[in-house]
């Protein structure tokens, strides 16, 4: 019975992680992490959207490829996340319909670049693979993930309560967007063994002390940036630098041979941990 148990919760959790369940509740923890930090009341229908549009769009991204040229023999998993992924969209579409037209302009601008990201549309002259799409230029992709993310849960959820865009706003997406990147770092450095060079990932190009070095002058800067902000109170910065202590850490001992979940759930779960932190302080 013990061992069936634990059998059933490993597959829970790796469902919960490949359908991009995880990675949609660290979006939606920034997106809140917004909220709370401008004071603004939460607004529930942002929040789902935010959660329902990154399984959709995540899923699409790295399922499409698999989908479009093995449908027929597609394992029971894959069918499930797309099972799954059909009906986040068909909520994500549902919880879109209650926002502004204003915030729905924006998010248009965001769905192409989600969209363009996994579909081949551009010249081959401009690529050194066969993908032809935006996440095979090289170099792009952990900047383009970090341009969504921070465009979605700082500009966002302002925009649909009508909050005006100032320094302090600017500041705080430029936080984001750093943030973002050096999240990515740990996965980068996993990805060493399978990514194909023509990529030129950051540890690719320099290597991995050296993108742990950059990494760790990144995250300094974001909390130098915090002091710049004109609302920033002790207790947020607190619980910014707190995080970011466990940030550098995550990134320090990454290595290329990780275990399973060390990006995919731990680091992925950094954005969780600070939302709780801010609930709680």
């Amino acid at each position: 019975m013990y061992f069936y148990s634990m059998k059933v919760l490993k597959q829970l959790l790796s469902f919960y992680v490949n359908s991009s369940i995880h990675v949609a509740f660290s979006v939606l923890s920034l997106t809140w992490i917004t909220l709370l930090e401008f004071q603004i009341p939460n607004n529930i229908n942002v929040l789902l959207f935010v959660f329902f549009a990154t399984i959709t769009g995540y899923n699409f991204v790295k399922y499409f490829g698999i989908a479009k040229f093995h449908h027929r023999s597609l394992t029971n998993w894959l069918k499930s996340i797309q099972i799954f992924s059909f009906f986040c969209f068909l909520l994500m579409a549902y919880y879109g319909l209650q926002l502004s037209l204003k915030t729905l302009y924006y998010i248009g601008a965001f769905g192409l670049v989600t969209f363009l990201y996994a579909i081949p549309f551009l010249p081959k002259r401009l690529f050194l693979d066969k993908q032809k799409n935006l996440r095979s230029i090289v170099g792009l992709k952990i900047y383009l993930i970090a341009l969504v993310w921070s465009g979605v849960t700082v500009f966002l959820p302002l925009i649909e309560a009508e909050a005006s865009i100032n320094e302090t706003v600017l500041i705080c997406a430029l936080q984001r967007f750093i943030f973002v990147v050096v999240l990515m770092l740990p996965f980068e450095i996993r990805d060493l063994q399978f990514d194909s060079l023509k990529l030129s990932t950051v540890p690719q190009q320099i290597g991995v002390k050296a993108t742990k070095t950059i990494g760790g002058f990144l995250i300094f800067g974001i909390y130098i940036l915090d002091y710049f902000k004109s609302h920033s109170l002790g207790n947020d910065r607190a619980v910014l630098l707190f995080v970011l202590v466990l940030l550098f850490l995550f990134l320090i001992f990454a290595r290329v041979r990780q275990g399973k979940y060390y990006s995919a759930f731990w680091v992925e779960g950094i954005p969780i941990f600070w939302l709780l932190l801010s609930l709680v302080f």
